[in-house]
């Protein structure tokens, strides 16, 4: 069952890469991501649970002290998230400002290590494969682009942009087949979260796919 899955995914990851190679070679000037650069890494975003699954079982493979290492960052990370969450608590009202805000939050990847490397980086999630290229995703029913703060892409032009949602909704329907194989009665309530890594590599991998998320 998990290759099968894992499979899938894996074919929607190789696509993200072929994407951003294909505007990397179309406008090398404006992509500028190279090694050592982490800008991206510094980020507050989750994975839907198809990839929390594919990550949480790539990184239990790891050497354990590499492992060790990550669980400490994550901890690390999810203070810092529950401390702005926190301090975002003024903007009860205004759940748009609430995640502005916590969007712009500088928090680091469990995954990066103090040699600034991705000790995952051959099974990262798809939008660290796509980030340093313009990319979409919606909001209610807008389409909004994005793009690295450190590229060289103009705000006025046009470029190519992956579209983000079309990958993500492939993922939802993988997420639901992945947990209804594994027994969890509705897994439509749950296809469409996003975990953060920060939780993703303390929980278990039975966890995942039954939809045992916790709070």
């Amino acid at each position: 069952m998990r290759d099968e899955f894992f499979s899938r995914y894996e074919a929607y990851a190789r696509k993200a890469d072929i994407l951003f190679k294909t505007i990397q070679e179309k406008y090398p000037d404006s992509v500028r991501c190279r090694i050592h650069c982490c800008d991206c890494c510094y980020a507050v975003f989750g994975v839907l649970p198809i990839e929390a699954a594919y990550v949480n079982f790539h990184f239990n493979r790891l050497d354990r002290k590499i492992r060790r290492d990550v669980i400490r960052r994550a901890e690390k990370a999810e203070g810092e998230v529950v401390k702005a969450k926190d301090t975002l608590r003024v903007f009860e009202d205004k759940p748009g400002v609430q995640v502005y805000g916590l969007g712009k939050q500088r928090v680091r990847c469990p995954f990066l290590s103090d040699r600034e490397e991705c000790v995952l980086y051959e099974r990262r999630p798809v939008i660290c494969r796509i980030y340093g290229v313009p990319f979409s995703l919606k909001h209610e029913k807008k389409e909004q682009a994005y793009v690295c703060n450190l590229s060289g892409f103009e705000e006025n032009a046009t470029y190519p942009t992956v579209k983000l949602d079309v990958i993500y909704r492939e993922f939802i329907k993988l997420s639901t087949e992945l947990m209804t194989e594994a027994g969890f009665l509705n897994p439509a309530a749950k296809a469409t979260l996003m975990l953060p890594l920060s939780r993703v590599v303390r929980m278990s991998f039975e966890d995942i796919i039954s939809g045992n998320f916790g709070t």
